[in-house]
């Protein structure tokens, strides 16, 4: 989970708050104590936690939280703003040219992600109807020009290259021509890095952005870096210009510095943020939603957004429409897990959700949740349609039984549990369905139109 230490801390520094009635100076100074801690060891630079912590700590004392009749509330209030604040209130847009081709150019040091995020911005961006062109660019690292192939191969976007012999310069200006002559509206150029800032490096992507005028230059950081993610950034940008950052690897970064600091530091924002392995894993970056996540306080606009993009509505309306009306079997129970899964890994989901941080999710297992609903899609693919389609031919039979347990590599008891578990969905599905009777059908299609469970 991106920021796991920092959120913990927080969120316990704030429950401490919200608990009392009234607060004393003393409580906020305690308080701010353990915030300045926590963002210290979240590698957050020097400067900024001194700054955040003397800002939050005057607003906290002021006559309007202190007479307030909620005083631990108005304080969650003000640390989730100024964290919003810190990094960069609101999401800020990638500058794409409205009429003809609009050119990205990725840079940053070597082994950040740039090739990786190459392919990842190309799938967002097509799914909002744009026509991007991959460029190859770095001829120098081995393999890097065939690896950007393999990317674009697998999102079928096409690759420009010209091979590791031509100068960079002159690969960029022939991509745009491609892009051109292809229909392509966006090219994306995929930059060289080094392992360290050299002269050679930035006189070379200097040349780049002095050849094909980028509408935007994205600077591709690692955020497991913390502290030098920030010092790269604020080298590129005084070198280059940067219009933005992009942040790979939040999901495993447990710190959070980076996050919390380039902006800050830098005064350019974070555009995007990289959240997984996989090509689709990318999302915009906001900065408000992101500080209500780090307050355990959850980020529902992001969940929606993923449900509204991930899930097919007539699919879910119609199956929201049979477990109403106890119609549901285990083809639906199968076409429910499938939406699930497109919303992405259970606790990816989890931190979406207000209130869903560790302690108060206490032992819930997400790695063993995920390995379950794997268990239960076996069963359930082992069956017969016929099966699948009216469960109860299962129940009173050991031979169905045995045979989907040894297709799917379980065992009786775990069918047993299956069928258990769905004779207790009917049940609650059957006491739902008379609840909501006086609420009106428009009521329980809008609890189950969006979700499939």
């Amino acid at each position: 989970m991106a920021f796991e230490g920092l959120a913990s801390k927080l969120q316990e520094a704030m429950k401490k708050l919200k608990g009392k009635g009234k607060l004393t100076e003393k409580d906020i100074k305690m308080a701010m104590r353990e915030v300045k801690l926590a963002l210290l060891e979240a590698d957050v630079n020097f400067k900024v936690v001194k700054n955040f912590v003397k800002t939050v700590g005057e607003k906290c004392t002021g006559s309007e939280v202190m007479e307030s009749l909620t005083p631990g509330q108005q304080v969650v209030k003000i640390v989730n703003d100024e964290l919003s604040s810190l990094m960069g209130d609101e999401s800020k847009e990638i500058n794409l040219k409205a009429n003809g081709i609009s050119v990205i150019m990725l840079v940053g040091l070597q082994g950040a992600g740039k090739t990786t995020m190459g392919g990842k911005l190309a799938t967002h961006l097509r799914k909002n109807n744009k026509r991007p062109l991959l460029v190859a660019c770095d001829i120098y690292r081995p393999a890097a020009i065939k690896q950007l192939q393999v990317v674009g191969k697998s999102i079928d976007v096409p690759v420009f290259s010209m091979g590791d012999k031509v100068n960079p310069v002159d690969i960029a200006k022939a991509g745009i021509e491609h892009a051109k002559a292809n229909d392509n509206n966006v090219v994306i150029i995929d930059t060289a890095g080094r392992l360290h800032i050299d002269e050679e490096l930035m006189q070379e992507l200097k040349d780049v952005k002095e050849c094909v005028e980028p509408d935007e230059i994205l600077l591709v950081v690692d955020s497991m870096t913390g502290q030098d993610a920030v010092n790269v950034a604020t080298t590129f940008d005084e070198l280059l210009n940067i219009d933005g950052v992009v942040l790979t690897k939040l999901d495993g970064d447990t710190r959070g510095g980076a996050a919390l600091s380039i902006k800050a530091m830098t005064g350019k924002p974070i555009k995007f943020a990289g959240i997984g392995e996989k090509l689709n894993d990318l999302e915009v970056f906001h900065p408000d939603r992101m500080a209500s996540r780090i307050l355990g306080m959850g980020d529902v606009l992001s969940l929606i957004e993923k449900a509204q993009s991930a899930i097919d509505e007539k699919e879910a309306e119609e199956l929201s429409n049979r477990m109403m009306n106890e119609e549901f079997n285990f083809e639906d129970y199968l076409s429910a897990m499938k939406q699930m899964k497109k919303l992405g890994p259970l606790g990816k989901i989890m931190e979406m959700v207000p209130g869903a941080n560790k302690s108060m999710m206490g032992d819930l297992d997400m790695e063993a949740s995920e390995k379950e609903m794997n268990r239960v899609e076996a069963m359930i693919n082992s069956m017969t349609v016929a099966e699948r389609r009216n469960p109860s031919l299962i129940k009173n039979s050991s031979s169905r039984k045995k045979r989907i347990a040894r297709g799917s590599g379980v065992n009786v008891a775990a069918i047993n549990k299956l069928l258990k578990g769905y004779e207790q969905s009917k049940k609650m599905m059957k006491q739902f369905k008379g609840m909501s009777k006086g609420v009106g059908k428009k009521a329980s299609k809008g609890l189950f139109g969006k979700f499939p469970f």
